[in-house]
């Protein structure tokens, strides 16, 4: 099957920037398993915490000013005017003209983009919920066993602050990135259009002038 057949599957080998690729969902899906199973390798609960915000933040960023960028040519960033304290929103896409999207590189992009945040809601839920799974991880680390009613307030609070910062900074990626197709779909299509009514105006004023001078 050659590369032209093959092109959208998901395959890391297809991309076009694979190493943004594998960054982009090395943190996507590094801070979840942290979160998980972080508690599996140590009991420092600070750690864990720290680790999952730095790794929350990392994917912030990177998603935000190099994937989104390389994968699919979209870009948003967030000005304030100073004189009236406003803010709003800018968004910038490549041309198409001039850059090709690769396929398997939108299909990856896209679906890590909204499977993340629906992922953090549901350990939202379970967050809220009497966490049964700290019955599980006392039983295989035995440190844990003991005081297990006290670790559970404790684990409540953190991965309640932990599920709240997620869920910020993934929905507002997911949500930018969601306006900034659609702004750039806009352009693309008024682009078009612009382009169709200069082409048919053209058209128009050259069987006109050829109509008056025969």
């Amino acid at each position: 099957m050659d590369q032209q057949t093959r092109q959208g599957d998901l395959s890391w080998r297809l991309s076009s920037h694979p190493i943004t690729l594998l960054c982009f969902l090395g943190f996507r899906i590094s801070s979840l398993l942290v979160y998980l199973f972080g508690v599996l390798f140590t009991s420092n609960f600070v750690l864990i915490f720290i680790i999952t915000m730095l790794l929350l933040a990392a994917d912030f960023y990177y998603l935000k000013n190099i994937a989104g960028r390389r994968l699919v040519g979209l870009r948003w960033w967030n000005e304030v005017n100073t004189a009236s304290g406003d803010s709003h929103w800018v968004f910038e896409s490549s041309d198409p003209n001039e850059r090709q999207v690769n396929k398997t590189d939108s299909r990856f992009f896209w679906m890590a983009l909204y499977v993340q945040p629906v992922c953090w809601v549901g350990l939202a839920v379970v967050a809220i919920t009497h966490p049964m799974w700290l019955s599980l991880v006392g039983e295989f680390v035995p440190n844990l066993a003991e005081g297990l009613e006290e670790l559970k307030l404790v684990m409540r609070w953190a991965n309640g602050t932990r599920v709240v910062i997620a869920l910020m900074l993934t929905i507002t990626n997911t949500l930018a990135f969601s306006r900034c197709d659609k702004f750039s779909q806009a352009s693309n299509l008024a682009t078009s259009a612009m382009y169709s009514g200069g082409l048919a105006g053209n058209l128009a004023g050259g069987l006109f002038s050829r109509l008056f001078r025969g």
